[in-house]
């Protein structure tokens, strides 16, 4: 089945997908999915994931291998640095300490007693 799209869309779906895999690999979720096993996590029906997983795989940056139940597809090595990232760069900003929080690098490191940032 054909999905027709333009190459804005081609990456749109390619940096989808390798943050997807990324996060399920990282989470202990999955190393390697199907196409369904995608659907609660990317806004597309089954075939068009499966397009998309095609088209990343023809391009290298995913392994695709054939088991009985189907298709099944994983991160190569470094489409798995290329997808850590995307991931990090996309979730920069939730990654910042809140207000009041400590940063990594505090002299607390976690001991709010010792927190020179926070005794006023």
């Amino acid at each position: 089945m054909e999905i027709p799209g333009s190459a804005l869309d081609a990456l749109f779906w390619r940096d989808e997908i390798l943050q997807v895999l990324f996060w399920m690999e990282g989470e202990g979720l999955a190393e390697a999915v199907r196409a369904e096993d995608l659907l609660p996590f990317l806004s597309a029906d089954r075939d068009t994931i499966e397009h998309h997983l095609d088209r990343c795989a023809e391009a290298g940056d995913l392994d695709r291998r054939t088991v009985p139940r189907g298709p099944v597809y994983a991160l190569t090595e470094a489409s798995r640095t290329e997808a850590g990232r995307r991931f990090a760069s996309a979730f920069a900003e939730m990654q910042k300490p809140g207000h009041g929080e400590c940063t990594a690098d505090c002299d607390c490191q976690g001991d709010p007693s010792l927190c020179s940032a926070h005794h006023h």
